[in-house]
């Protein structure tokens, strides 16, 4: 007796002829050889994919995800030029030819080791920072985004102004003079409450970016870097910087943008830019979060003109689909 073909239910006609706008797996966890500067390393990575779906397909072959990831990392362990931005297009590429899809859109998030020295006693130490890599794919084209995620920590101008002001007046009742008072509390760090931030960077661009440079710009755009070494002059050359510098999250998203627009001189009017800042506050049982998104040409047209009016944000979904 013949056995009977199993049904290809994923392409029958669904109940409903309604479109979606993503399907897929997410949270598929790899070990990835990402490859920065002159070495590579073995990483673990988590995968997130999805395709739109036709209004007339039932669905999509969830189990041709995995293995299209394990064809795309073998397929780059000897590649010397492996990013992580390289394996979400690679991931986008595969998925658009066998899922036969419009568009398939990958996200791939990489815990990578950042070796750096301490600000003071420059012993080594190593962080770890996230990697961030986006594709979008059609049969035409490919958009890709390559991003950071790094820790910093932001000293709050807000308690550090009710700080001063409490200070100046007890120094002014103790018998200081205004002058007196004014030069002590330039040369006194003030206190505040600190708050440990998140950054987040995403930079949508044809170009390739070292992402160890958007890291720093992330730690930049912060009242400090944080250091999981630290000695005694290394702490306190970190806590005088923080609240030498202190910073909104708004103020860190601020100046994260600019610092792209003015360090990536060749990012053209077309790339886009997402900056996201997250900080954990201390006396509050809430977090703070402050973010921007838009075109490069966006942004530079926003600072050229000085207005105040409301501006176009496009954002990463729209930029990845245009």
């Amino acid at each position: 007796m013949e056995r009977t073909e199993t049904p290809d239910l994923q392409a029958a006609a669904p109940e409903f002829a309604l479109g979606l706008s993503s399907v897929g797996v997410t949270g598929v966890h790899k070990a990835v050889r990402i490859g920065r500067g002159r070495g590579e390393k073995l990483i673990a990575a988590t995968i997130d994919c999805t395709v739109d779906l036709d209004p007339r397909q039932k669905g999509v072959h969830m189990s041709r995800f995995p293995e299209l990831f394990e064809e795309a990392v073998e397929g780059v362990v000897d590649d010397d030029a492996f990013l992580v931005e390289d394996l979400a297009e690679r991931v986008a590429r595969r998925v658009v030819d066998r899922q036969e899809a419009l568009l398939a859109e990958v996200r791939i998030v990489a815990r990578y080791p950042y070796e750096r020295r301490t600000p003071v006693t420059r012993l080594a130490t190593q962080e770890m920072v996230s990697l961030i890599g986006i594709a979008a794919a059609s049969r035409e084209r490919v958009r890709r985004v390559v991003g950071v995620e790094a820790t910093g920590i932001n000293a709050c101008p807000c308690a550090q102004g009710l700080v001063r002001g409490a200070a100046a007046d007890r120094l002014l009742e103790a018998g200081f003079d205004d002058g007196d008072v004014d030069r002590i509390l330039e040369l006194v760090p003030l206190a505040t409450h600190n708050q440990r931030g998140r950054g987040t960077l995403l930079v949508g661009t044809a170009e390739r970016l070292n992402a160890e440079r958007l890291v720093e710009i992330v730690e930049g755009s912060m009242s400090s870097p944080i250091y999981e070494l630290l000695k005694r002059p290394d702490e306190l050359f970190v806590v005088e910087h923080a609240h030498l510098q202190p910073r909104f999250v708004e103020d860190s998203v601020r100046v994260a943008l600019k610092s792209v627009l003015d360090e990536l001189p060749r990012l053209g009017d077309g790339d886009f830019v997402l900056s996201r800042q997250l900080n954990f506050e201390t006396i509050h049982a809430h977090e703070v979060v402050a973010e921007r998104h838009g075109t490069i040409g966006e942004l530079r047209a926003e600072l050229d003109d000085g207005s105040h009016g409301p501006a176009r944000h496009t954002g990463l979904r729209d930029w990845l689909r245009a």
